[in-house]
């Protein structure tokens, strides 16, 4: 059984910061690309920002040079840095990971449960 479990969420003022976290835990075997998405009210799910192995990143437009994404392979970790928050960023965000849980079985995509951001003053 893999587990993704998110941090970090909450409110903040627009122009703030946030650093969401997401630790995969249980039966792992290797873990390639981790990623964000986020959902918000009345907008189809969105993917934020993806980071592979070798740690090759990938931004959706709109939080280029706002958001930074990254992981500790060591830790089955990966993080979402956010600065400049804007109130368009409020959605629930959820981490993405796909993962071979043993060696006998085939990738799986594997979902967190999600973690609120709003951004407002």
């Amino acid at each position: 059984q893999v587990q993704l479990v998110e941090s970090g969420g909450g409110l903040v003022q627009p122009g703030g910061s946030l650093r969401l976290s997401c630790a995969a835990s249980g039966s792992i075997f290797t873990i390639y690309t981790m990623g964000w998405y986020r959902h918000a009210p009345g907008k189809h799910r969105e993917l934020v920002a993806t980071i592979t192995s070798t740690r090759t990143t990938n931004y959706v437009d709109s939080v280029k040079d706002r958001f930074t994404i990254s992981r500790d392979n060591a830790k089955n970790t990966v993080y979402l840095q956010m600065n400049s928050l804007k109130p368009e960023d409020t959605a629930v965000y959820y981490c993405n990971a796909y993962i071979k849980p043993t060696p006998n079985r085939g990738n799986s995509y594997y979902w967190g449960q999600g973690t609120q951001v709003t951004v407002s003053s």
